[in-house]
């Protein structure tokens, strides 16, 4: 039986059970929890084992891979550059990247960078990964390349060529790379364990991820083994020249081994960040209130932050999603605790958010990746939490 470490407030026990249940059924190998309520924190927990291979265990300071939830943390730095009047939203991306105008951009504003409805998801020739690593050839060829669906007409995941291009859009306004700014404005005052570019020294307080595949591959089965509501999908998968396929096959080879350390120390303000569940939990309970001092956006701010820009089916992931500028909204395949929640999750299931209404973030980052449908870890600690503050369970959790 796994031991579980850290504290919990009276009253959210739930989590430290879901937490706990995630090892003993939910194939959790090593994770941490955390969730602040009203600027404090009042879940810390950790368990198992950060390296599979040396035993090293999981302690508090171990350090996690959250994919996609980097871009929340990416996100939050393009707000803070609006509130400081250093960029326009709804201003053209070429004002500030004059050469992005290329192929019909020129009027193509910000914000749709942000809500993933510009519509260059992919690439008609990917770049070599050791140039994208090296960031200005992926960003020369994404200001070259001309949109896939007609920009602000439609949205779509765009899961790997975000962060080129909102960094891009940091990096020209601001003077700073992205990771650069997000450690001096954002970690820094707050004293946050979380990384865009990983610096030499803390590499050996890395998880070591382990991969799941799915018991079933579905674009393996025949076509009428396959659920009617995923039959849409599972052709996508089939297809190489599908944006479902094409999103995620920006670099040459399109497979990136996100353990490697020059992926980890390069900056991918969509995909590498690499910290703890507080420090996701702490950079969002300082974007809805003060934490120590430190209040990240303006009220005011932070209202047009999480005002939805997206909703209906999404064009790469071809289920309903909803964003607002660079943040998800909650859905049904991805609920959080209030109707005004904000956050993102990254693949495997890692998760941030905050909940305004109730004064509640959360972060959650583990190193099982579970391929397929069936992985209900960061739900259970969600069906928790909202048990833990008085609100209705989550069906099928």
């Amino acid at each position: 039986m796994t031991t579980i470490h850290g504290v919990v407030a009276p009253g959210f026990e739930p989590v430290r059970e879901a937490f706990t249940a995630n090892f003993a059924r939910r194939w959790d190998i090593g994770a941490a929890v955390c969730v602040y309520q009203y600027g404090l924190p009042v879940v810390d927990l950790w368990g198992g084992v950060a390296d599979p291979e040396s035993g090293r265990p999981w302690r508090r300071d171990t350090l996690q891979l959250v994919y996609s939830a980097t871009k929340g943390a990416t996100a939050t730095a393009v707000h803070m550059l609006a509130e400081r009047h250093a960029l326009d939203l709804d201003a053209p991306v070429a004002k500030y990247w004059p050469e992005f105008a290329a192929n019909g951009k020129a009027d193509l504003p910000v914000r749709w960078l942000l809500s993933h409805r510009a519509g260059l998801v992919a690439l008609d020739q990917p770049v070599p990964l050791k140039e994208a690593l090296a960031w200005r050839p992926m960003t020369e060829a994404l200001a070259a390349q001309g949109p896939l669906w007609t920009p602000g007409a439609a949205h779509g995941y765009h899961g790997r060529t975000w962060g080129w291009l909102v960094g891009e859009v940091i990096r020209r306004v601001s003077g700073c790379t992205p990771g650069r700014f997000f450690a001096d404005e954002i970690a820094a005052p707050l004293g946050l364990d979380f990384f865009i570019g990983l610096p030499a020294g803390n590499r050996h307080r890395v998880s070591r991820m382990v991969y799941r595949r799915p018991d079933v591959d579905l674009t393996t089965v025949p076509p009428e083994s396959i659920p009617e509501e995923l039959r849409e999908q599972v052709t996508a998968w089939r297809d190489p020249d599908s944006f479902s396929n094409r999103a995620y096959a920006v670099t040459d080879p399109a497979e990136i081994d996100f353990g490697s350390p020059e992926v980890q120390a390069a900056e991918l303000p969509a995909s590498n960040g690499i910290g703890t569940a507080c420090a996701l939990a702490r950079m969002y309970a300082a974007l809805i209130g003060e934490v120590d001092g430190v209040r990240l956006l303006t009220q005011e701010t932070l209202e047009s932050a999480i005002k939805e820009q997206s909703a209906g089916k999404d064009q790469v992931m071809l289920v309903p999603s909803r964003f607002s500028d660079g943040y998800m909204l909650p859905t049904e395949a991805c609920p959080m605790t209030g109707s005004r929640a904000f956050g993102h999750t990254g693949r495997g299931g890692s998760l941030g958010f905050a909940d305004p209404e109730h004064g509640i973030t959360f972060g959650y980052v583990m190193n099982h990746i579970v391929g397929g449908g069936e992985d209900r870890r960061a739900l259970s600690l969600v069906d928790a939490l909202r048990r833990s503050i008085g609100l209705k369970r989550l069906p099928n959790v």
